[in-house]
């Protein structure tokens, strides 16, 4: 095994997340300067348009565009081989208009930045502020449903990248299923996602029908107490999951 290289990291206080996206929880921060070693790399959220994440020696995942490697690609080995879906350049980083409006239909319209029903800064279809009055949204507010869209857009090759990066390359799923499981992702964030019996089921080979319409039913839960609108919400996701096509979206987007 080759010794890990070492970087110093160019942002101000730089997060390293137990996965590669921003919405995996965050295990230590980096100072600016600090140097971290590289043991390999991945893909993951794009962040200013780099979407490749380092996995350090401290066993967490930091974004590259705050890594000062001195290369705009890869300086290392990808991580993972056998276990991770090893398609994340293939797959479909979006996904079809039936899951476009199955999302914004449960998440709501809200044209400027307010608290969801468990207390969570949102704006637009579901969009989850990252700074302070949603500093981070390029659109301007009130949004518009054109502008929702869009940023809805924006944001779901986040959760398209970091639902391939834990299925494995067996599992295949059609346009309507990724959408599904997208929404779904979406809902509940993709550390919860990773962890999952639904994503265990499907890498050992179990039908995906069978597997969804068991496992979906189970994220009803918002804040400890049980939401009818969760509920409903599931029952449309495997509604959509179980609506036959021939187009592939995953490990091959079609």
């Amino acid at each position: 095994m080759s010794l890990a290289a070492s970087y110093p990291i160019t942002g101000n206080t730089v997060n390293c997340r137990s996965g590669p996206g921003t919405s995996y929880g965050v295990k230590k921060s980096y100072k600016k300067g600090q140097n971290v070693s590289i043991t390999c790399q991945t893909s993951g959220t794009s962040v200013n348009g780099n979407s490749i994440w380092d996995k350090t020696s401290d066993g967490c995942y930091v974004a590259d565009y705050y890594v000062k490697t001195g290369k705009n690609g890869y300086v290392t080995s990808k991580c993972g081989g056998g276990s991770s879906g090893g398609s994340s350049d293939s797959h479909c980083k979006k996904v079809n208009a039936a899951g476009i409006n199955l999302i914004a239909q449960w998440e709501g319209f809200v044209a400027s930045p307010k608290p969801d029903p468990i207390g969570l800064p949102t704006v637009g279809y579901g969009h989850l502020c990252k700074k302070k009055g949603c500093a981070e949204v390029k659109y301007k507010f009130p949004l518009s449903k054109t502008t929702a869209k869009q940023l809805l857009n924006d944001d779901l090759p986040t959760y398209t990248a970091c639902l391939a990066k834990v299925l494995n390359s067996k599992v295949k799923l059609n346009d309507n299923q990724w959408a599904a499981l997208t929404s779904w992702t979406f809902n509940n964030g993709c550390g919860n996602v990773a962890t999952s019996t639904l994503v265990k089921r499907l890498n050992k080979g179990e039908n995906p029908n069978t597997v969804a319409s068991q496992e979906l039913p189970k994220w009803r839960l918002a804040g400890g107490r049980v939401l009818q609108g969760l509920v409903n919400r599931r029952k449309a996701e495997i509604k959509l999951f179980k609506t036959a096509s021939s187009k592939q979206a995953y490990p091959k987007c079609q």
